[in-house]
């Protein structure tokens, strides 16, 4: 069965819903922020929303994988090393699991963010393993085949 596919364009008007900051992650101002649901990946382990926030300082600890991209505004992120960057409409940025930031908001912000769970490391190494012995039943010894967008299995 082909899943669904969900098209949504810039001028929709997004169904936002309160996603508020956890109180003591804000260090300063009082952020406002929203999200609105996009799709979730057919296992669970993927997800994707719009996400937007008003003027704060506030820390964000990452418990999945994150790909963001910012559609509107900017923010300056302090880093546990004390590096800055400043991030804009047009900037892309990864976070591992794992990872955190400090996130300055001066007056508005708004990503669609991209959000994984990644899989338990034994579970990965069982998966490249069943990969493996497909392509072995195929007949295709070549070499392993480049990561895709789109896997196929």
């Amino acid at each position: 069965m082909v899943p669904d596919v969900s098209i949504r364009s810039a001028s929709d008007a997004p169904n936002w819903r309160p996603n508020p900051i956890v109180r003591t992650w804000i260090i300063d101002g009082s952020p406002v922020a929203r999200t609105d649901f996009l799709s979730v990946s057919a296992d669970g382990t993927a997800n994707s929303f719009y996400w937007d926030c008003t003027a704060g300082r506030f820390n964000w600890f990452y418990g999945f994988d994150e790909t963001l991209h910012i559609l509107e505004g900017s923010a300056v992120l302090k880093f546990p090393d004390g590096r800055l960057q400043r991030i804009v409409a047009g900037d892309t940025v990864f976070f591992p699991k794992g990872s955190r930031a400090e996130w300055t908001v001066e007056e508005y912000i708004r990503k669609v963010a991209f959000c994984r769970s990644p899989w338990p490391g034994p579970v990965v190494v069982l998966r490249r393993l069943v990969r493996r012995l497909k392509r072995a039943a195929r007949g295709d010894f070549g070499p392993p085949e480049a990561p895709t967008a789109f896997p196929t299995d």
